[in-house]
């Protein structure tokens, strides 16, 4: 707790003046490897006109454009050394501000763990919104390996080839986002989401959810 106080309370990247909105509609999309969620969440985007915000996609662009907070990621990065959580909250929050007349944002590849889920929630209070639903597509570890070991006849990745590596990703996976889902469970948002069948089947079980919720 006192971790995530420091994260929200004394951060220097957060400017706490901007507002967002209260009636934004926030996901967390979860999926496994080769659960479909980067197909899925491309159609949620387009379909509820939100902002797909990545983790990664905002480290490489602030790094790019050699803003403070990108000086300072890749300062941590050239040592080798994971970004602060505080940083990337801090670039978190400079998304939301830049973005307040979108309906809504997809948060992809964060938060991992309970602090950061907290501190997100923290902010996300900061600017008067908060997350709406965290969506977990849940798909069988054998269909899993057998859409993966697929996928590697065509995708050229190595990771994709190893039924041995596929299984270790699942079971990483599974470990750190049952930190976040048990989280959220607390608040009474999680909702476990059947990933087999096909697109539109997933698609419409996704919709059907976020629909109860915006109703």
């Amino acid at each position: 707790m006192l971790f995530v106080k420091a994260i929200i309370n004394f951060n220097p990247y957060i400017c706490v003046s901007l507002k967002v909105s209260i009636t934004m509609f926030n996901i967390i999309l979860f999926g496994p490897p080769g659960s479909g969620k980067g197909t899925q969440s491309e159609k949620l985007i387009e379909k509820y006109q939100l902002k797909h915000l990545s983790t990664g996609d905002l480290l490489r662009s602030e790094i790019t454009s050699e803003t403070p907070l990108g000086l300072e990621a890749k300062s941590f990065m050239d040592k080798g050394e994971l970004v602060p959580d505080e940083v990337v909250i801090g670039m978190i929050s400079s998304a939301l501000d830049a973005n307040t007349h979108v309906k809504g944002f997809l948060f992809d590849g964060f938060p991992r763990t309970a602090a950061q889920s907290e501190a997100l929630d923290k902010l996300l209070k900061l600017k008067l919104t908060e997350i709406s639903a965290v969506l977990a597509l849940e798909v069988s570890e054998e269909e899993l390996v057998k859409r993966l070991i697929h996928r590697g006849l065509t995708s050229g990745r190595s990771d994709d080839n190893s039924e041995a590596v596929i299984r270790a990703r699942i079971g990483e996976y599974h470990k750190k986002t049952a930190m976040v889902a048990d989280y959220y469970q607390n608040f009474d948002k999680v909702v476990l989401i059947k990933g087999e069948g096909t697109v539109e089947e997933i698609f419409s079980n996704l919709c059907n959810e976020i629909d109860k919720r915006l109703s």
